[in-house]
């Protein structure tokens, strides 16, 4: 069977609570060539309250991180415009939902799936929430321990979901010895389910590896520019990187589906005889004067002399004729018993 990595840019806050923005995001998305477009789905009044703190200071906005996840809001109609534009962009809209009640909105509008975000794998009002929709569950264990990730996928498993798992590292930007790229082949082998990686590191080089060990997903913030104010930018690919980070992994992809056989080198033969070494002689020798390794040389192609690895066969052997300087040493020189 194939192995198609799938490729999700995680929009997350990147649209600034621009409706407009959001579906420039769809576009760029799809250009580059990813499998989904995934946003964050949040509902202030039911996710937040006052006592909120902030994880990074934004430049210039004011108010409480309260107001702030208001600015983010869309409307129902908002996300199913969204959603629609995804599809006739040939994307998948997928969404991480923060509350309960936005669990309710996705559904109402026909998400094909769901992605649970880090910090609310131990939300199991919220699992037991989505399970009963039917539908797969991505699951991303940025901030969980193995326990909390046993009863995440224990209890998803048991209400019949179908679960993906994300191996991810709740820093921003992530650092090489942050990733935990061999989290992913623990998962694999301690849940058997499909596993992948979501990167925070600002950069192509996480997502490539993670592919080339075998990454069934792949999930990325994007951004229009580092330098924009959402809390993500600095963790986040420019639609520049994404472009050539999906490239990368579709030749990934494909190296993984083409095994190579070493022995089969069929193809290589010509090339093989234009590389390959025959043996030669590095000054002139009479009849009778026996081989010496500082006799030989090795030259191009293989096939007019004997094989250069077939040397040791010769060494003291006494030639039955004269050979000149750089010529092919053959059978025909020696003296046969």
């Amino acid at each position: 069977m194939k192995q198609h990595i799938y490729i999700i840019g995680e929009i997350g806050q990147a649209h600034e609570g621009s409706i407009g923005l959001a579906h420039a995001y769809i576009d760029a998305l799809a250009h580059a060539g990813a499998n989904a477009a995934k946003f964050q789905v949040h509902i202030a009044e039911a996710e937040s309250s006052i006592y909120e703190d902030f994880r990074v200071t934004i430049p210039y906005e004011n108010g409480s991180r309260l107001d702030y996840w208001k600015r983010m809001e869309f409307s129902r109609d908002e996300w199913d415009g969204l959603k629609k534009h995804c599809e006739k962009a040939g994307l998948h809209f997928l969404a991480s939902p923060f509350s309960l009640a936005a669990v309710e909105l996705l559904d109402g509008i026909g998400v094909i799936g769901y992605k649970i975000g880090s910090g609310e794998v131990d939300n199991l009002p919220m699992l037991d929430r989505i399970a009963a929709t039917g539908k797969p569950v991505v699951l991303s264990s940025g901030m969980s321990s193995w326990a909390e990730l046993d009863q995440a996928v224990a209890f998803l498993k048991s209400k019949g979901t179908a679960v993906s798992l994300l191996q991810c590292t709740t820093a921003y930007p992530a650092k090489p010895h942050q990733w935990g790229l061999n989290v992913m082949h623990e998962m694999r082998e301690r849940y058997q389910v499909a596993v992948g990686f979501s990167d925070h590191s600002g950069d192509i080089f996480a997502c490539l590896a993670a592919a080339a060990l075998g990454a069934r997903l792949l999930e990325f913030h994007v951004t229009f520019d580092k330098r924009m104010s959402n809390p993500d930018a600095s963790s986040s690919l420019t639609l520049r990187q994404a472009t050539t980070l999906i490239a990368g992994v579709r030749r990934i992809e494909t190296a993984l589906n083409f095994p190579v056989n070493k022995d089969a080198n069929a193809a290589f033969s010509r090339m093989k005889s234009m590389f390959g070494k025959s043996l030669a002689v590095n000054r002139d020798l009479r009849k009778g004067e026996q081989i010496q390794s500082s006799d030989l040389e090795t030259k191009k192609p293989a096939g007019f002399g004997l094989a250069a690895a077939r040397y040791q066969e010769v060494l003291g052997k006494t030639l039955s004729r004269d050979i000149a300087q750089w010529e092919f040493l053959t059978e025909n020189h020696f003296t046969h018993a």
